[in-house]
């Protein structure tokens, strides 16, 4: 019996060989087609702000009560009882709640199940140290995290809203050539890099001063609000630099 014979390599002058390899996407326009699926590309740069692109932004009305009313679950069932238990199992249920509603009406769940993963783990850490109040430690490391990153960027200059309206825009990399809109993507990445610092300075000492019902509060306030008056404002700066830019 003949042995089978090793497939040969792609010849790069095939005309089918080079159809097949131009038809795979590259890292850059996935990257791109990812960011204009995101709920951010409903305020792309350039664009007129109005209302309705921002609340689809934020995820809708859907998406913003799927975001607060955890928070405001831990927050009442705390005030009332006072108890560990049932101030982590609250926000929990309610997200659990979420993913089966959209289950049932036929809606994406991946965001609802982002959502009850987090929940998941930040009562899964309170209920490993018995403290309440460590069920916002992973919401830190989350906002240390996205500081450092946008702050290195900046430091690095390659600010990552600038990336962001890059791919928005199908400008990858030329935005870095215009001085206009590389300044105007390094304040907008510095005014995110506040957001995330406003938080730490006003939760953190809460939380080392063990003010569970304030601490809840301000992360309830410091949420869903302050993210789209900060996309808001990211919006108003990306859109002055490439409106500037189209007419010229």
């Amino acid at each position: 019996m003949s042995e089978p014979t090793a497939s040969a390599p792609s010849d790069p002058s095939d005309p089918a060989g080079a159809e097949a390899a131009a038809a795979t996407p590259s890292l850059r326009e996935v990257v791109g087609e990812a960011a204009r699926r995101a709920g951010v590309a409903r305020v792309a740069p350039g664009e007129a702000p109005n209302a309705q692109a921002l609340l689809a932004a934020v995820g809708g009305v859907r998406g913003i009560v799927e975001a607060l009313l955890p928070g405001l679950a831990f927050l009442v069932t705390y005030a009332v009882t006072r108890q560990l238990l049932p101030s982590v199992i609250a926000p929990a249920a309610v997200a659990l709640g979420f993913i089966v509603v959209r289950i049932v009406t036929r809606t994406t769940p991946t965001s609802a199940i982002a959502g009850a993963i987090g929940i998941a783990f930040s009562a899964a850490v309170a209920l490993w140290t018995g403290n309440v109040n460590d069920s916002f430690l992973p919401g830190f490391v989350t906002n240390v995290a996205f500081l450092v990153a946008l702050a290195v960027s900046v430091l690095v200059r390659w600010p990552l809203l600038g990336i962001v309206a890059g791919l928005l825009t199908g400008d990858a990399t030329g935005w870095r050539a215009v001085p206009a809109k590389r300044r105007v993507a390094d304040v907008a990445t510095l005014v995110w890099c506040g957001l995330f610092a406003a938080r730490l300075a006003v939760q953190v000492p809460l939380y080392l001063a063990g003010a569970t019902e304030a601490l809840a509060a301000a992360k309830l306030v410091m949420g869903v609000p302050f993210y789209a008056a900060v996309l808001w404002i990211t919006w108003l700066l990306m859109r002055a630099a490439y409106r500037a830019d189209e007419t010229e």
